[in-house]
């Protein structure tokens, strides 16, 4: 108990150091860089719920990203649909954080379908199922012209607004809000897999990791949990598009590029999958690598040095960064 509220103080301290970093760091290039980053920890932080504590690899989660992406930035810019057989469909614009809610639920729905699909089959079906979504997103995007505007993007995306004392409600235009939006979004995040965890349903979730057949032995709904985590990852990483839609301002379908779940895999097996921390050590260094070498390599040597560090930590660590460091301490892994 005592240990337990001692991880949770050094957590709000972190936090709290983290919430501060525009006061004494005020490039506005390092905190564009940070702004994204915090975005990409936030959809690894869903990614591990899935891939963490049910042992199931999405190579398809961006899909879910892209679909909170283009559902916030049409709800927010507001459109018209030609419906065969129907009369045209118009949706006007609304407010900024409706349409990330509708970000949320639009990508969580998917998420729910495609588990109740997919989760029949396992291993490397269950990863060709979630990439061929992911691909079949994408060429969506990329043909219904008439809604997503294809390769043309679409642009004049309204940025989310927040309430700040004394000014009422202001649209988030400047880096600094953004940042400290994300923040708040990705400590959400976190709490609500760390209380998911802690549930029984994560028990039973990490039960099934660890020996699925036992865990059916014993009563536990396979099929159930792992589409309640899907519902809740896919649901995470639409929040984490809607944000890169209203910071970026312009989404096109490169935004489903299977580099994007690359990077969130990185970031989860690099920092530890299953455990909380994982995803945003992991988050923080592949993350934030590639821009602090911007000024010392060339960019091939970027690369270069991102794929050593990534190879050197699997190698060495390969349980991850977090659970490596708390076996140091003697700490067990959060």
């Amino acid at each position: 108990m005592i240990a337990h509220a001692a991880r949770r103080q050094w957590g709000w301290l972190v936090v709290a150091v983290l919430a501060s970093v525009p006061v004494w760091l005020t490039d506005p290039y390092v905190i564009s860089v940070l702004v994204l980053a915090g975005i990409f920890i936030v959809a690894a932080i869903s990614l591990n719920l899935l891939l963490g504590y049910t042992g199931q690899l999405s190579l398809g989660h961006v899909a879910f990203f892209g679909i909170g992406a283009y559902t916030s930035a049409l709800l927010s810019r507001g459109f018209d649909l030609d419906v065969v057989l129907a009369a045209p469909l118009e949706v006007d614009p609304k407010p900024v954080w409706l349409a990330f809610a509708g970000a949320v639920i639009v990508a969580s729905l998917f998420g729910w379908l495609i588990g109740k699909l997919s989760f029949r089959v396992r291993g490397a079906y269950f990863v060709i199922v979630t990439i061929s979504f992911a691909q079949v997103m994408r060429l969506v995007a990329l043909n219904w012209v008439d809604l997503t505007e294809g390769p043309m993007a679409l642009t004049n995306i309204p940025p989310l607004t927040m309430w700040i004392p004394g000014q009422g409600v202001v649209p988030l235009t400047k880096k600094v809000g953004n940042y400290w939006l994300v923040l708040a979004v990705g400590t959400v995040c976190f709490l609500i897999v760390q209380r998911v965890v802690g549930s029984r349903v994560g028990r039973a979730m990490i039960a099934l990791r660890e020996n699925e057949a036992l865990a059916r032995s014993v009563g536990v709904d396979v099929t159930r949990y792992l589409v309640v985590a899907a519902v809740l990852s896919a649901g995470m990483a639409g929040a984490a598009g809607a944000l890169y839609a209203h910071y970026i301002r312009i989404v096109d379908p490169d935004i489903f590029a299977f580099i994007y779940t690359v990077t969130m895999v990185i970031m989860v097996v690099t920092g530890g999958k299953g455990t909380l921390a994982g995803p945003v050590v992991g988050g923080l260094i592949f993350g934030l690598l590639p821009e602090l070498l911007r000024d010392v390599a060339r960019p091939e040597v970027q690369w270069i040095c991102y794929g050593v560090a990534m190879i050197v930590i699997v190698f060495f660590l390969p349980r991850g960064i977090v659970p490596a460091l708390t076996e140091r301490i003697g700490a067990r892994p959060s």
